[in-house]
């Protein structure tokens, strides 16, 4: 499944359905698909999406130091580089004050 974010200030973003899902649970939504975010209501979802996204960033720091011996494991992309173009949405949406909308 692949969700797709739109807000009238910056093009869409799509991203895999889990990513998505973690993400919009991250800015304190349900994850249920499709669902929207008023323009009102950018701003808290946006200040949680980051506040998460630094402790998510701190697990996973913690953990690639206990993992730092095994020299096999692929490259992990952090959530936090995945979440950018959502923040950038985000911040755009903020900005012009318009609605955030979701669907797979």
């Amino acid at each position: 499944m692949l969700i797709t974010f739109r807000c009238k200030a910056y093009a869409n973003v799509t991203m895999f359905g889990d990513i998505g899902l973690a993400l919009l649970k991250m800015m304190g939504h349900s994850g249920s698909v499709p669902g929207a975010i008023r323009a009102e209501d950018v701003a808290e979802a946006l200040s949680q999406l980051k506040a998460q996204l630094e402790l998510a960033a701190q697990a996973q720091a913690e953990q690639s130091n206990a993992d730092e011996n095994d020299a096999e494991l692929e490259p992990v992309i952090s959530l936090n580089t995945r979440a950018q173009p959502l923040i950038e949405l985000l911040s755009s949406a903020l900005k012009k004050q318009c609605d955030v909308m979701w669907d797979s």
